[in-house]
């Protein structure tokens, strides 16, 4: 026997999360990157991929690149690792793309994330101050500036170190709207990164993303890729200045991607030479970040990442 309308409607289109029913949530974004918000700081919620996938659905859901689940570290085995070497790491950034797949960080989320803390009272973060937190991508130190946050997201590194240094390329790439395929260079800032250069921002406008771009070879899980056009002249008051877009596995043409606008001043700066500038602004469609290099412990060099953060709801689940 056919269902009734109303059986079907509920055992077919009922929404995964609805299960979810009741627990609060809040809607932000970095530069126009934007997340679902959950605070759990008992850690007791479970939100699986498929509910994840629902809630970031734009249409049927609340929209978002990803979700954001602030949990205590010590209720992740990933969390409990971190905590043994950095005991002050109190807050995990659980985070997902918006297909739900796990990924192992964002810059601009790590913002957000810590945005959303202040504005939970989760932590007291006076200007100036500085919070360290775990990610799957590491530890990661934030410090809140006058009107946004800058982010160690510590050091960067080629993905293919051997061809980054012979042949200052390692793939190429190929996307709808680019006639030919593109050199490129892979970049991991903790999670993969392809960054192409274009030449003009006709170039740039015309690329189509609405598919995931073509990478060969990829890195192993995958990877994020950046099109990017240098300015002209590349330096302006001793601080380089690019144009990107960016296209991110699982989720899709972002707004902006703060890891993605490290890892493309990283490719610039090693395309322009030694006399490239340790200061870049990367322009994205929505705004701009701040990225600049610095020396970290180690003798190894990171990569400070800083812009907004913005709250702009927040609400429950019904």
């Amino acid at each position: 026997m056919d269902a009734s309308p109303s059986e079907a409607t509920s055992e077919t289109t009922q929404p995964a999360f609805r299960t979810l029913g009741g627990l609060r949530f809040s809607k932000g974004h970095g530069t126009g990157n934007d997340f679902v918000l959950i605070a759990d700081p008992e850690g007791v919620h479970t939100i699986d991929a498929g509910q994840v996938a629902e809630l970031c659905d734009r249409h049927r859901g609340i929209g978002g690149d990803g979700l954001i689940r602030a949990v205590p570290s010590r209720f992740l085995p990933e969390g409990r690792e971190l905590l043994g070497a950095t005991p002050e790491a109190e807050w995990f950034m659980d985070y997902r793309n918006g297909d739900g797949s796990l990924s192992e960080m964002c810059g601009n989320g790590v913002r957000v994330f810590v945005h959303f803390l202040r504005a939970e009272g989760l932590v007291d973060l006076p200007d100036g101050g500085a919070l360290t937190i775990g990610t799957r991508g590491g530890v990661k130190t934030v410090v809140r500036t006058g009107d946004g946050y800058a982010v160690d997201m510590g050091p960067w590194e080629f993905i293919f170190p051997g061809d980054a240094t012979a042949k200052a390329m390692d793939s190429l790439v190929s996307a709808d709207g680019l006639e030919v395929p593109r050199p490129a260079l892979s970049v991991s800032m903790g999670n993969p990164h392809t960054v192409v250069a274009l030449a003009e921002l006709s170039e740039l406008e015309s690329t189509r993303l609405f598919t995931a771009p073509r990478v060969d070879p990829a890195p192993p899980n995958g990877t994020n890729v950046e099109f990017v056009v240098p300015a002209e002249p590349l330096v302006h008051d001793g601080v380089g200045m690019v144009t990107m877009r960016v296209h991110e596995r699982g989720v899709g043409e972002t707004q902006s991607c703060g890891t993605g606008a490290c890892a493309a001043a990283v490719a610039i700066r090693h395309w322009a030479g030694a006399e490239a500038p340790d200061t870049w602004r990367v322009k994205v469609p929505g705004g701009v970040v701040g990225v600049k290099f610095f020396a970290g412990a180690g003798g190894h060099e990171h990569v400070e990442l800083s812009g907004p953060a913005v709250i702009v709801a927040s609400g429950t689940l019904s």
